[in-house]
């Protein structure tokens, strides 16, 4: 397809608040996705280094009795 201007591309034939409304909606999805797996992350990490110190506060305790 070949467009005369640039609201030509933006209007995409009449179809173009479908699909820019898709590739707004992907795009949101990717970012949701984004955050969603670094609060995931930093869960994780906190998680870990509470069971790290419960793990070394037990083997000092083992080790004083």
């Amino acid at each position: 397809m070949s467009w005369a201007s640039w609201s030509d591309f933006f209007a995409m034939g009449g179809y173009g608040f479908y699909v820019w409304g898709s590739y707004l909606v992907a795009l949101f999805c990717m970012i949701g996705e984004i955050v969603l797996v670094f609060n995931h992350r930093r869960t994780l990490h906190k998680q870990l280094s509470l069971i790290h110190k419960a793990t070394q506060q037990e083997q000092n305790n083992e080790t004083t009795s």
